[in-house]
């Protein structure tokens, strides 16, 4: 939307109406060509999150460099209230990501984390 935005506006192509709890397939009328060795990383916009409880599904979504159809967004209300969005609305946003070169390596054993947090998981930090 502004220059030094770090991710691209997506805006619904129709309109759309999302009862509470319900969750849709919505098409933002855009396509692209993502490079190789990059990725499109789709979140939720952070104004409809805590205004209306909109959210991506599955944020973040994400488009390949091998793609070449619609842009499309899962999105759920998580609110109590119904939600109406018209044609040509913000409803999410689009990040490109480079992609680190990597390879994968099967091994036995996995080299100690240099932290020392190793398999802990959830709440390791002591915070909750």
């Amino acid at each position: 939307m502004r220059a030094g935005d770090a991710a691209a506006d997506l805006r619904a192509a129709e309109g759309f109406t999302l009862e509470p709890g319900e969750r849709a397939l919505i098409p933002t009328g855009w396509s692209v060509a993502v490079p190789v060795g990059m990725a499109g990383l789709v979140m939720a916009r952070s104004g409809l999150a805590i205004k209306h409880g909109i959210s991506v599904v599955n944020g973040p979504g994400l488009v390949d460099s091998g793609y070449r159809g619609e842009l499309r967004v899962i999105l759920i209300n998580l609110s109590s209230d119904v939600f109406t969005a018209e044609a040509g609305e913000r409803i999410a946003q689009m990040m490109i990501i480079a992609l680190p070169d990597t390879t994968n390596v099967a091994v036995e054993e996995l080299p100690p984390s240099t932290d020392g947090r190793g398999t802990a998981g959830f709440g390791s930090s002591g915070s909750t």
